[in-house]
């Protein structure tokens, strides 16, 4: 597979992280989409392992987000601002400590935006917990799980 695409997969998989904080884009799907697109350009057995391994992740996202509230996150307040400080956060605690950062820093970037809009740890905390009971967790299971085939492409990439 040469670099253009390469970069075209990089850049569905990209486009599918930043729709997975969007409401109504199938951003897990595109993320699903394009590995897939790069395991049948370049048959190897590593990039079936990392396109099977993505099928796995992707259906036990859905199955443990069809368990969590859905999501309702402008009920609870929530805004483009905060997703982008949550995905953000997610991405950068995703790389610093690697795969489980992605948690405490999508949490992170929600309490951030918050703090800054309102101005007080208090009140931040708590639009923190009401963001993530409207919403925001499953939010962050699709992202995370989003993360993680992101992160097996990258490495597969890399390695082969």
């Amino acid at each position: 597979m040469g670099v253009v695409d390469l970069l075209l997969v990089g850049l569905v998989v990209l486009l599918g992280l930043c729709g997975v904080l969007l409401p109504g884009v199938p951003g897990s799907w595109l993320v699903w989409a394009a590995v897939m697109w790069w395991a049948l350009k370049d048959p190897q057995p590593l990039s079936w392992a990392v396109l099977v391994a993505a099928t796995a992740v992707l259906l036990l996202s859905r199955a443990v987000r069809w368990a969590l509230p859905p999501r309702r996150l402008k009920a609870g307040g929530a805004d483009g601002r905060l997703m982008v400080y949550a995905g953000a956060g997610a991405l950068l605690g995703f790389v610093l400590i690697p795969v489980l950062g992605a948690i405490p820093g999508f949490m992170g970037g929600i309490y951030l935006a918050e703090r800054i809009r309102l101005g007080r740890h208090g009140e931040a905390r708590a639009a923190l917990r009401t963001t993530m009971r409207s919403g925001g967790s499953s939010v962050l299971t699709e992202l995370f799980a989003c993360l993680l085939i992101a992160g097996a492409w990258l490495g597969a990439v890399f390695a082969g």
